[in-house]
């Protein structure tokens, strides 16, 4: 077949370790044979990270606000260890929260489900979206080891010279102090991004926090929220059947456990980054959920939600086998192809998109996987395969739906 044409790049963004190695083998085996790949490439791997002082990273956001669309590898966020293991200039933050901050964005993710991964949690019959706030909180906090006795404040000076002191503590001896921030601005986009999203996918929304514990901090979420819906959405959720409402998050832990799914539940930042991953692992692995960044001016970045995989990037080094589910790769792949195909008005892009996601999740229904699900699947009699196998195998599922 002739290659699909692409009138528009994307913004392509490398990672690191294992998923840098995936995310070479699907350009070979899934989008090269069929796509005339247009992308803007950015190396977000570590040590380009850190050789240009991670510039890099901020480039790479720009870009995406240029062009609309983005898809991003996993990247590593360096910790001590990671300092001397890579020899850093710096222990540089986290590349999301980096890009993050730049859109102001929320991250939408669902897990992706496939026949013979059946999920632990047993009522659980329809996808939960996680709706998780990009912007502030721990990933733009300041932090300050206290060496011993003395007082901690929350100071902030307006322009205008006004003062406001807030007593944190009075330390009797060394401690640990964080302060987090966030802006209005960005939680009303935040609010805006939940309401519409569940409008496109007809789904009720929740929001929780713990406003009965931070009065001032997770309320303000709270109230903004209330204020946006009741002014600009109540009557448009009613007309659709669809429902919002507030919660506190421990409660929204007790009706998520007992609910069917089918729900968007919106998140705080560090709040949606645990939650996310405990409702991908509910739903089989961390490797089958789908992970996009929408900021208020419509740009898109598609990411796979699991780490760089460092276990079986230092197996492959080593030149043993690896069996590493590239699902969630492929599907951020996908995700980016879609919106660029919906956005130029490209329909074989579309098409071809879903025939992508359509192959993987079939090879899986069919037997072949990797060694991760392979463990979880009720599905008799499967077929492990390793990692380049199995990328190989959904090539030879997707040229026959291609032919079909």
């Amino acid at each position: 077949m002739e290659k699909i044409k692409m009138s528009t790049p994307l913004v392509e963004m490398d990672g690191d370790e294992m998923t840098r190695i995936l995310w070479q083998m699907i350009k070979d085996e899934l989008l090269y044979p069929y796509i005339d790949l247009n992308t803007e490439y950015y190396d977000l791997g570590l040590e380009h990270r850190n050789e240009t002082d991670d510039q890099v990273t901020v480039d790479s956001a720009l870009a995406t606000k240029k062009y609309g669309v983005a898809v991003k590898c996993a990247t590593i966020t360096p910790n001590a260890a990671r300092m001397e293991e890579y020899d850093l200039k710096e222990m540089w933050k986290s590349p999301n929260g980096t890009i993050r901050a730049i859109l102001d964005g929320t991250v939408f993710r669902a897990p992706i489900c496939v026949k013979g991964i059946e999920p632990t949690v047993r009522t659980w019959k329809k996808p939960i979206t996680i709706a998780r706030h990009a912007y502030g909180d721990v990933y733009k906090g300041s932090e300050v080891k206290i060496p011993g006795a003395g007082k901690a404040e929350i100071v902030y000076t307006g322009e205008d010279g006004t003062e406001i002191r807030e007593l944190i503590h009075e330390f009797d001896g060394p401690g640990i102090v964080q302060g987090m921030h966030n802006l209005n601005r960005s939680i009303e986009s935040f609010a805006r991004s939940c309401f519409n999203y569940a409008l496109d996918t007809k789904q009720d929304l929740w929001f929780a926090t713990k406003d009965t514990i931070s009065k001032k901090y997770d309320h303000t979420f709270k109230d903004i929220f209330q204020e946006i819906y009741e002014a600009e959405y109540d009557a448009r959720f009613r007309e659709a059947g669809i429902e919002y409402f507030y919660t506190l998050i421990d409660d929204a832990v007790a009706r998520v456990i007992r609910s069917q799914g089918g729900y968007i539940w919106a998140c705080k930042n560090y709040d949606g980054d645990v939650m996310s991953d405990m409702v991908a692992t509910a739903f089989g692995s961390l490797a089958m959920m789908t992970s996009v960044l929408v900021s208020p001016d419509g740009k898109y970045e598609y990411e796979a939600a699991h780490g760089t995989v460092q276990r079986h990037y230092y197996k492959h080094l080593a030149g043993e086998e690896t069996s590493t589910n590239s699902v969630a790769t492929i599907f951020a792949w996908t995700g980016a192809l879609r919106k660029r195909g919906e956005l130029d008005g490209n329909a074989a892009l579309v098409d071809f998109a879903d025939k992508l996601e359509q192959a993987t999740i079939g090879t899986i229904e069919n037997g072949t996987m990797t060694k991760d699900l392979a463990l979880i699947t009720t599905l008799p009699d499967v077929n492990v395969a390793n990692s380049r196998d199995f990328i190989r195998a959904i090539r030879a599922t997707l040229d026959a739906l291609l032919q079909a």
